[in-house]
């Protein structure tokens, strides 16, 4: 009972002083801003950003500087082409966009092709192995002594990279910017180390609503729209659901791209069709386990008769068919099993 006492009055006296201190202090939380209004600010910001530098590009191959690229403001009367000046270009460098639809918007993506790579591509799904460099933008006003200005300020930077990323596990930007990139060629050196050559190289450009947005990240700033330089060296083929096929293998329309729309944050308006979703059921092929919907596991069925997994290319249709190309493996048809 005493013991009771004690922790009561101590109760009591702390919240006695919680409540007596700060008393005329109020805490204020920002509103989360419109996706639509801060994507219009987010890329008036990236625009002016390409349209006032220009880029030195290291030409190295063989050497770990190789693709590196270096971004500096155009002086005043200066005749440097802008990263701009590049849009559309049939050479390279090649300044590109994509359109991105999230959050019921569509947020237009510019990226700069440095080098497109000659190996393959990843999906959005996959994993990758790539050297990179973060810059965030910063819209500084003016002052009474210094003029507004457009500054990047570099937040991370990766030159040796030691594990694969996972892009369902990245922010958004990067899923949708490295399956515009192939990986390279890599050979292993007597003194340990890996020598990278012909990887795709690039910079994005994201508005923040594709990267960290009110978030922020470490010493990013909320609503920050980000830069990423990076090389793609190697990617890794993954599968979520564990089904014995590869998700890349699980994009149907062969697009690159493989969503789930299920995901209310990102997809506020109910999208109803997806073309990776065999049985329409709302959960894409590369995570559902039983992809014709016909409570038989995809694991199940493309197993043979004595229980080994049978290589995708030569997984049949319902009739036990092997080389027509156009065949529905069986494995997708929900009336086989």
């Amino acid at each position: 009972m005493n013991k009771f006492k004690y922790y009561f009055i101590l109760l009591v006296t702390t919240l006695s002083l919680f409540s007596c201190s700060n008393n005329n202090d109020t805490a204020t939380v920002e509103a989360l801003r419109d996706y639509s209004v801060q994507y219009t600010t987010d890329l008036a910001t990236i625009e002016e950003y390409l349209k006032s530098n220009y880029i030195t590009i290291t030409n190295h191959p063989g050497f770990l500087d190789d693709q590196d690229i270096v971004f500096t403001k155009i002086p005043s009367g200066g005749t440097q082409p802008s990263v701009w000046s590049y849009l559309n270009s049939t050479s390279y460098p090649k300044l590109k966009t994509r359109d991105v639809k999230l959050h019921d918007i569509t947020y237009k993506v510019y990226y700069l092709v440095l080098r497109e790579g000659t190996g393959e591509k990843p999906t959005n799904v996959d994993g990758v192995l790539a050297s990179y460099r973060g810059d965030y933008l910063t819209q500084v006003a003016a002052t009474g002594t210094t003029a507004a200005a457009l500054t990047a300020t570099q937040f991370e930077e990766s030159k040796y990279p030691q594990s694969f990323f996972g892009l369902t596990n990245t922010i958004v930007g990067w899923s949708e910017i490295f399956p515009q990139f192939k990986k390279g060629t890599y050979t292993a050196n007597t003194d340990g180390t890996v020598s990278y050559a012909d990887f795709g190289a690039g910079v994005m450009f994201l508005p923040s609503g594709l990267a960290y947005y009110a978030s922020g990240s470490g010493s990013i700033p909320s609503y920050s729209p980000l830069v990423f330089s990076f090389k793609l060296y190697e990617i890794q083929r993954l599968d979520q659901d564990a089904d014995g096929i590869p998700s890349y293998l699980e994009d149907l329309n062969g697009d690159g791209y493989l969503y789930d729309f299920r995901n209310t944050i990102n997809y506020p308006t109910a999208i109803t069709s997806n073309p990776d979703d065999t049985d329409a059921d709302g959960i894409p092929n590369f995570y559902d386990v039983d992809d014709d919907g016909d409570n038989y596991t995809t694991k199940l069925e493309i197993k043979d008769a004595n229980g080994l997994m049978i290589p995708f290319a030569n997984i049949p249709d319902c009739s036990g068919n092997t080389t027509n190309t156009t065949r529905v493996k069986k494995y997708l048809d929900k009336n086989c099993h």
